[in-house]
C-alpha cells in the first residue's frame, strides 16, 4: 500500500494520475498547502522540504518525495514502460521529464503566482515569466510536431509530468490554440481515464 501527501497543484496531481495510471493501490492523505499543513511535525517527517507530494510505501517501506523522483521510483517498482528501462528511449523519457521539473514548473508556476495570487500588480515579472512561458510552449510544440508524445512513440512519465501544468492554461497568458500540436497532445491525454481520475485527487 502507498500513502500518498498531496494537494490539489500539478506537482500533487502527476503523481497521482502516475499511481491510477498503475493501478496501484494508494491513500490520499490531502496536505492542505493553504493551511501551512506542509509545515506540520508529522509531515515534515515525510519531506523535510515541506512541499508536496511525497509517498511512504509500505513495501520497504520507503519515502520518496519530489515529484519527478516519485515517478521514476514507481514505474521502476513495477517495472513499467512508462519508463524505459535503458537506451535511447530512457533518456528520451528523462530528458523530457527534466525539462518539465527544471523549466516548465518553474516558470509556469511564476506565472501563477503573478498572475493569480500576488498581491501585487508587478508588470517586470509578469512579463519576464510569460515570455519563457511563451518560449517553452513553443518548445513544446516544435517537439510534439515530430512525435506523438513527449519521449517519442509511447506515453511515458514525461506526459505524466507535463500534463498538469498544461492543464491550467486558462490561467496562462498565452493561449494553448496557438500552439496545436501541444493542444492535440493535451486533447488526447485528457480523453484518459487515468489522467481525468488521478486529475480529482485529493478530493476534499
Amino acid at each position: 500500500m502507498i500513502d500518498l501527501y498531496t494537494w490539489g497543484t500539478p506537482n500533487g496531481q502527476k503523481v497521482s494520475v502516475m499511481l491510477e495510471e498503475l493501478g496501484l493501490d494508494y491513500t490520499a492523505h490531502p496536505i492542505n498547502i493553504m493551511q501551512n499543513d506542509q509545515f506540520t511535525p508529522e509531515f515534515l517527517a515525510i519531506n523535510p522540504n515541506n512541499k508536496i507530494p511525497a509517498i511512504v510505501d509500505s513495501d520497504g517501506p520507503i519515502t520518496v518525495f519530489e515529484s519527478g523522483a516519485i515517478l521514476m521510483y514507481l514505474a521502476e517498482k513495477v517495472g513499467s514502460n512508462l519508463l524505459p528501462s535503458s537506451g535511447p528511449e530512457r533518456y528520451a523519457t528523462l530528458q523530457w521529464l527534466m525539462l518539465q521539473m527544471g523549466g516548465v514548473g518553474p516558470m509556469f508556476g511564476q506565472v501563477h503566482h503573478f498572475y493569480k495570487f500576488a498581491k501585487e500588480d508587478v508588470p517586470y515579472a509578469k512579463k519576464r515569466y510569460s515570455d519563457e512561458m511563451h518560449r517553452l510552449y513553443g518548445v513544446l510544440d516544435k517537439r510534439l510536431g515530430e512525435v506523438e508524445y513527449l519521449s517519442g512513440a509511447d506515453y511515458s512519465i514525461a506526459d505524466i509530468a507535463m500534463y498538469p501544468w498544461v492543464a491550467r492554461h486558462e490561467w496562462h497568458p498565452s493561449d494553448l490554440n496557438d500552439f496545436c500540436h501541444v493542444k492535440r497532445w493535451y486533447d488526447s491525454l485528457s480523453e484518459r481515464e487515468s489522467v481525468q481520475r488521478g486529475m480529482k485527487v485529493p478530493n476534499e
